[in-house]
């Protein structure tokens, strides 16, 4: 993804396009190009943000959903974003929980796709030895419907962090935290219009999770995409972008109500 990565202060990300800002956050093996056909699609309508989260570069007490959220929070008030839909997916999803629970005022839209919050299945019981790249093949793999979608591109970039002795403690401690940090019984006080887009085959957070997200926040519609894994935007990004465009039109055109009845 070729696109200029723009430095305010310690801040660095991308930002495309005009209109209502749209903030996205990628999840623990995420990283811009996650969301290129996303990009790509909606710096045509709207002002299309991605922070670069440092998961790796916070101190070891500040590793962890809230910390990330915390993190978040400054960006948005240093560039100083208002109106704003926030969507997120995995463990970005589960920052913008913690995000809009804290500072729902300037949240006009939530978006959720394969989050992290109520349940998710990880990396598995233990940590693979670093170096071990077949072992982290199979598991990108397993984040997709279609396991080609894990290109040798994408693998080495997961490898290398696993490969990486303190990237490894940082992603451990992230998910424990994600983990110790569920959010059930806070999930109904979410007021905002909130998007979940989930795929049918997504093995880190199954459909049922995306059901129980519908359940328990009270102004949600759920859509869920046939042959799809983990990370619908990457996958399947024409149908992830309708789903989304849609919502959005109608969300501003009155159709969606801004608040829960």
């Amino acid at each position: 993804m070729n696109y200029e990565i723009k430095t305010q202060g310690k801040f660095k990300f991308v930002e495309e396009g005009e209109g209502e800002p749209v903030i996205l956050l990628h999840g623990l093996f995420g990283a811009l190009s996650n969301f290129s056909g996303l990009l790509e699609y909606f710096k045509q309508y709207n002002k299309v943000v991605i922070p670069m989260l440092p998961l790796f570069d916070l101190n070891i007490l500040e590793t962890s959903v809230g910390g990330l959220a915390k993190y978040v929070h400054k960006f948005i008030e240093t560039r100083g974003y208002t109106n704003f839909h926030l969507m997120g997916n995995s463990l970005g999803g589960h920052v913008a929980l913690v995000y809009i629970l804290k500072h729902p005022e300037d949240v006009k839209s939530l978006i959720l796709t394969g989050s992290s919050g109520l349940f998710e299945n990880g990396m598995g019981e233990t940590y693979p030895k670093r170096g071990d790249y077949e072992y982290i093949r199979k598991k990108t793999e397993l984040t997709f419907y279609d396991p080609a979608m894990a290109t040798k591109e994408l693998v080495d970039e997961v490898f290398e962090i696993t490969s990486n002795r303190l990237k490894v403690i940082k992603i451990i401690t992230l998910a424990k935290s994600a983990i110790r940090h569920n959010l059930g019984d806070e999930l109904k006080t979410i007021q905002a219009p909130t998007l979940l887009i989930w795929g049918n085959n997504d093995t880190v957070t199954p459909p049922m999770v995306g059901e129980e997200f519908h359940k328990l926040i009270p102004n949600s519609e759920l859509h869920f995409i046939d042959k799809c894994g983990h990370a619908p935007m990457m996958e399947v990004p024409d149908e992830f972008n309708v789903i989304m465009h849609d919502y959005l039109k109608r969300l501003n055109s009155g159709a969606i109500k801004p608040k829960a009845v």
